[in-house]
């Protein structure tokens, strides 16, 4: 169990951002098309994060054309080059699915104030 634990130490990021579920987070996403290779921002609030270590991923959604969209990253992958917090969240909950069925201003997220 040690020697995983060794591997998993020295496979992950040294300096992974600070952020917490409610936050409106800019994820920078490396997409690979074929030979070429570019970077897509997606931007939206941190609904969960799950899993610990090098497993350990976030769930970010955000409204498209009226659709709502989700996507899981896990935290250490080479694919995930950047995550900037945009704006901090005030929420007592630890997962926010209940979001999903909010529509509108009822689906926003308070700011929390520091």
């Amino acid at each position: 169990m040690d020697a995983l634990k060794l591997i998993e130490q020295s496979s992950m990021k040294e300096e992974t951002p600070k952020f917490n579920i409610g936050d409106t987070v800019k994820v920078s996403v490396n997409i690979r098309e074929g030979s070429r290779e570019r970077i897509q921002m997606f931007e939206g609030t941190v609904i969960a994060m799950s899993g610990s270590g090098i497993s350990r991923t976030f769930t970010v959604r955000r409204l498209s054309y009226g659709v709502g969209v989700e996507r899981v990253f896990p935290l250490h992958s080479p694919n995930v080059v950047d995550v900037q917090v945009i704006r901090r969240g005030k929420v007592r909950r630890a997962k926010l699915y209940y979001l999903r069925d909010r529509v509108g201003k009822a689906a926003k997220v308070k700011a929390a104030i520091k």
